[in-house]
């Protein structure tokens, strides 16, 4: 198939790219290279045949999808999106690009899309109390972060819940400017594929982590904060007190998981919409991540410091459940944070 990959030189695009490419895929590739993502990899990218194209400029844009089968859209601003100065950036690159892409796409009469979502439209995770069962996570109160309890208090009887997988049926919640941005992107595709009528299929990212991520920049993960401490001579530092679980899943995992998507839903019917949580399905804690990166230098010295600091607006769980996207898409992770968390540490990281 003829593919349109917008974000193609970034981390996750890049790798999205290589793998449509060795399944037999034509892709076009456009990226706007935004410095945020790039800075001097700007240059590499232009030379290694990627169209300098932002999303939001429709007239440009418009040309690249003759004759395109599917539309895989990884562009976009990322980060912690935490402050109210960020906003106008999310908007433009998520939001703004998105809804002139989806109208680009219409009028090109292109309808199949693949784009990238992510964990933080549900906010907090799902958790469960021992005596009450399923409970709504409470915003954790500064005093009881300052007094060290750091679990999720239920709402009935004030014990602390333990975690539970979360399924694609969750409500979505944002937290965070760009949480917001990626529900709009999932609400203005979903409202394309009923007015067009078109299908597609949204991915949604957990912690993402392996070679050519970006470096130690606010845009990057915890795996890659971990990654740049040790290359400093540093332990990782872990906030709270090393408990909070999550779920990653190495950058090739997920470029198969597009290139399953673009195969599916060029098979789906019109007015078709579905999201997947895109994970390991091997949940692990911050501490034991912070280990296994630090473990992979085999030194002593750079055991991780669990320090019980914390940041207010941390979600203590999130944890997601495979089981969709292995039923509908046939996706199941072939790298174990046990096995990949270790190789990060010789990994490249992507400088700015």
């Amino acid at each position: 198939m003829r593919v349109l990959l917008t974000g193609a030189a970034g981390f996750i695009g890049g790798a999205v790219h290589s793998t449509l490419e060795s399944r037999g895929h034509q892709v076009i590739a456009l990226d706007a290279l935004i410095p945020q993502a790039h800075g001097a990899q700007a240059g590499s990218a232009i030379d290694a045949g990627v169209h300098l194209v932002d999303v939001t400029d429709a007239e440009r844009l418009a040309p690249l999808l003759d004759g395109v089968d599917v539309v895989c859209h990884q562009a976009a601003m990322v980060g912690a999106g935490v402050t109210p100065s960020d906003m106008p950036l999310f908007a433009r690159h998520n939001d703004l690009g998105t809804a002139v892409l989806l109208a680009a796409m219409a009028e090109s009469g292109n309808t199949r899309l693949v784009f990238a979502s992510s964990m933080v439209v549900y906010g907090d995770g799902r958790y469960t109390c021992p005596v009450h069962g399923d409970q709504p996570a409470a915003t954790r109160s500064l005093e009881a972060l300052e007094a060290r309890r750091f679990d999720v208090a239920c709402g009935v009887c004030g014990r602390p819940m333990g975690w539970a997988l979360i399924d694609e049926d969750a409500r979505l919640l944002p937290r965070s400017s760009y949480a917001a941005s990626k529900v709009a992107q999932e609400h203005y595709t979903r409202a394309w594929t009923r007015q067009l009528p078109g299908a597609a299929i949204g991915l949604r990212y957990h912690n993402v982590y392996g070679p050519l991520m970006p470096a130690d920049t606010p845009y990057s993960g915890v795996a890659a904060m971990f990654r740049s401490a040790i290359a400093r001579g540093e332990p990782p530092v872990v906030f709270e007190d090393g408990g909070q679980m999550r779920d990653f899943v190495h950058v090739s995992d997920v470029a198969t998981a597009n290139v399953l998507a673009v195969e599916k839903v060029a098979e789906l019917p019109p007015d078709t919409y579905a999201a997947y949580n895109i994970c390991s399905g091997r949940p692990v804690s911050i501490a034991d991540v912070a280990a296994m990166v630090a473990a992979g230098t085999g030194d002593e010295r750079l055991t991780p410091t669990v320090t019980s600091e914390f940041r207010s607006g941390d979600v203590r769980h999130i944890v997601a459940s495979p089981q969709r996207a292995a039923l509908d898409l046939g996706f199941t992770a072939a790298v174990s944070p046990e096995e990949g968390l270790r190789q990060f540490v010789d990994a490249p990281l992507r400088e700015r």
